[in-house]
């Protein structure tokens, strides 16, 4: 079986933005989820989605009055690619 070169495909994870576009803190998020601030801090600060039990993110679209999809955004494999080759030749 020949090694696939493919990096994967990426899914981003937008909590953070959609925190600031809405105006939410991590402490108003934490009363909602239950957790700590920490945690809302850590969640908010992933680049790639993190795993979630459904009741967590239940309570993050309640609280953004959001969907799902709006906290997500997919990238495959061909456009991640694009996207390193671009940013190693801007590094250059």
């Amino acid at each position: 079986m020949e090694e696939s070169s493919n990096i994967g495909n990426l899914i981003l994870w937008k909590l953070n933005e959609m925190m600031a576009r809405r105006r939410v803190r991590n402490k108003d998020l934490a009363q909602v989820l239950g957790v700590s601030e920490n945690s809302v801090y850590r969640l908010r600060k992933r680049d790639t989605m993190p795993r979630l039990n459904p009741e967590i993110l239940n309570g993050i679209c309640a609280k953004l009055d959001c969907q799902p999809a709006d906290l997500l955004v997919y990238i495959s494999d061909e456009n991640l690619e694009k996207a390193i080759a671009v940013s190693q030749t801007n590094e250059v």
